[in-house]
């Protein structure tokens, strides 16, 4: 049985720095894709309720390829790049246990593509 690791964060963006929060989530998302084959699927969301709100959706092959995310460079100059773009009180995460279900891949071929 392969085991994945599965995350979820929750942000919320500082009022007035959506635009640049945004854009380094996109940054970040494209780092991801480009170097790190582990992450099967990295999806960043924004609430249609809260609008200040963005979630991050991650699942990696194994815990290896998860621990290895959270050492890129990428990571660290995202981290450095939203001190001032996100409400750190308001900072969730958490890593969730696989129930049931699938990913389809490639996902570049499905409608609606992050």
């Amino acid at each position: 049985m392969i085991t994945l690791i599965t995350q979820l964060a929750r942000y919320e963006m500082v009022k007035g720095k959506e635009i640049e929060a945004t854009g380094a989530f996109q940054k970040m998302a494209a780092a991801v894709k480009a170097n790190e084959p582990g992450c099967l699927m990295y999806a960043v969301t924004r609430g249609q309720v809260n609008a200040q709100e963005l979630y991050i959706y991650e699942v990696y092959e194994n815990q290896a390829a998860f621990d290895a995310h959270r050492k890129t460079d990428h990571m660290q100059a995202f981290r450095k790049s939203t001190e001032a773009l996100l409400d750190r009180g308001s900072f969730n995460v958490e890593i969730l246990d696989e129930v049931a279900g699938y990913i389809r891949a490639p996902v570049e071929e499905m409608r609606g593509q992050m």
